[in-house]
């Protein structure tokens, strides 16, 4: 078994839980699904990025 089939977890669809994406807007966070259709749209546009770690812990 693979590292990445160890770490899939299947479900059923009776315990699967509806994910709630929310995102800021307009200076405050709210639900994309409240979203109107404008903003639906814009928050599809937004490009997205993954901050890189800087620094050294130890």
């Amino acid at each position: 078994m693979t590292t990445a089939e160890a770490s899939r977890t299947d479900l059923n669809s009776e315990e699967r839980t509806r994910c709630e994406v929310w995102t800021r807007v307009m200076g405050y966070h709210r639900p994309v699904a409240e979203f109107n259709v404008g903003k639906k749209s814009e928050h599809r546009e937004r490009k997205h990025f993954v901050e890189k770690h800087c620094g050294h812990y130890s």
